[in-house]
């Protein structure tokens, strides 16, 4: 988002077309190889427009676990892929072959992966009849490794000697009746946090940061990166314990008696999408990295620290290489911040930016913003809301007009999120951090211009997106905890994503 808005508006871009030529998901299942092989595949085109398309493929394992996949597949109209995410591809002529990245090699017995991509067609757009996974044609049919045995059954004939005469006992069943203990109430740990929950409903994060938690059961690692003046030195935050908060003691002491600034926020999705600060000593720019003492609070009783920004600092990463998606690609993302830590000044997002930081015109953003700024005028109430930067403007709804569903969230701590296919829909939620249910503010159709999307694929936080190469941050904001993900999340995956962030205990 530009940080000023102007009077004069720049000529409207030419807007390509988007026809929607299937009115549902196009969906083919077959079989897939492992040591007993067996597997089912999903391919379903998810979006179409004129000239292009989105699909999602998941592998389901039905044999022996697998450890490295490779599939391949023959398009038989020419079709082309421009875009793969959650796998890497090479095409030579009609044939796909797609194998696994690292962090999703391993499928299990029953077990499920997927990846999506975009792609071109002319004239025709069929679905696939066939794919090989691994070397072996899926057919659904698990193939046994293991012959059955030849061996003839015995000859010998079963013994003659006839059953023991003996009743059986007449003791009576003990008397004593079963314990009358009431079982436990303390509820079971958690085994599934945010980006659990999205992978298991298809839609897996791309980025992940928190100051606060972890948001993979399994995480292990570096939350943030604190530096402190004294010496300039710096050290890296984690967890408490894998899945678990932030160590907020080891802050506390290496920060003792000096300042600290966060430095970097780590991507937990094992992507490399670590977000770092604007300005000199960071990746470049004008603004400065945010004080990392200024709020504290607890999360699930562990004292912790945000990410406070309180007006020029923001931070950013180009992703487009490392799985963030680009173009028309659909994606997902939420954030947990603050309804009491806000302004009007553009513009406090967290999403997918602009590789060159500049405001390159409509549809190359789209993330979430929190604040009370009312960019397009007519607004009710003062905020704050949740809205869809998808820059030259922050979107209430589905048009520049105010959307009367719109609410504010003035709770101490709030969830936002947005979802967007890239061609024909978009989504803006949000709620109370600690209680209740999302809200949808808007779901229908994306604003007039912006469809396709032109996302470039870079990320980021705290600012508008042509912020800060040679400019300042206007805006004021907190961060907690936010991803974003490949794929349309579903309403049932974003709802489990809100009960866990509701659980977690924000404080």
């Amino acid at each position: 988002m530009r940080l000023r808005q102007l009077r004069h508006r720049r000529p409207a871009l030419a807007a390509v077309a988007a026809t929607l030529v299937l009115t549902g998901a196009a969906t083919i299942q077959t079989g897939a190889s492992a040591a007993a092989a067996g597997c089912q595949v999903t391919y379903a085109v998810n979006s179409q427009w004129q000239d292009g398309f989105g699909a999602n493929v998941t592998i389901t394992n039905l044999g022996d676990a697998v450890n490295g996949w490779r599939l391949t597949w023959n398009f038989a109209a020419g079709q082309t892929v421009t875009q793969l995410w959650n796998g890497s591809y090479t095409q030579a002529g009609s044939q796909l072959t797609v194998t696994n990245v690292a962090y999703n090699a391993s499928i299990p017995t029953n077990g499920s992966t997927s990846f999506g991509f975009n792609g071109s067609w002319t004239g025709s757009n069929p679905t696939p009849t066939s794919f090989v996974l691994n070397g072996t044609t899926c057919n659904g049919v698990v193939d046994p490794t293991t012959p059955p045995p030849t061996t003839p059954p015995p000859t010998t004939p079963p013994p003659t000697t006839p059953p023991p005469t003996t009743p059986p006992p007449t003791t009576p069943p003990p008397t004593t009746p079963p314990p009358t203990t009431p079982p436990p109430t303390t509820p079971p740990p958690t085994t599934t946090l945010p980006c659990d929950i999205y992978t298991a409903g298809g839609t897996p994060c791309v980025a992940a940061h928190s100051t606060t938690r972890a948001l993979y059961a399994s995480y292990n690692g570096s939350l943030y990166q604190v530096r402190r003046s004294s010496d300039n030195t710096t050290r890296n935050i984690g967890v408490l314990s894998a899945g678990g908060r932030a160590n907020s003691a080891t802050q506390d002491s290496f920060c003792a008696n000096t300042t600290c600034v966060i430095t970097v926020i780590y991507d937990q999705s094992g992507r490399g999408n670590n977000l770092g600060y604007q300005g000199a000593g960071g990746i470049g720019g004008a603004v400065q990295p945010a004080v990392a003492t200024r709020e504290s609070l607890t999360v699930g009783g562990n004292r912790v620290y945000s990410l406070y920004i309180n007006g020029n600092s923001s931070y950013w990463r180009d992703g487009h290489l490392t799985g963030v998606p680009t173009g028309a690609a659909p994606e997902g993302m939420y954030m947990v911040t603050s309804g009491t830590h806000v302004n009007s000044g553009c513009c406090f997002d967290y999403g997918n930016s602009e590789t060159t930081r500049r405001a390159d015109g409509r549809g190359t953003m789209d993330a979430i913003y929190f604040g009370t700024s009312c960019w397009f005028g007519g607004c009710s109430g003062s905020g704050p809301w949740v809205q869809a930067d998808l820059e030259w403007g922050l979107f209430p709804g589905g048009s520049s007009s105010w959307n009367p569903n719109q609410r504010a969230f003035n709770s101490k701590f709030v969830t936002a999120t947005l979802k967007n296919n890239g061609t024909t829909r978009f989504a803006i939620k949000g709620s109370n951090a600690q209680s209740g249910n999302l809200y949808t503010l808007w779901d229908g159709s994306l604003p007039s211009g912006y469809n396709p999307m032109r996302k470039q694929g870079a990320i980021i936080l705290g600012s508008g997106g042509d912020c800060c190469i040679d400019n300042s941050n206007q805006s004021v904001g907190t961060f907690y905890e936010g991803a974003m993900v490949a794929g349309y999340p579903s309403d049932a995956t974003e709802n489990a994503v809100q009960a866990n962030i509701v659980a977690a205990g924000y404080r």
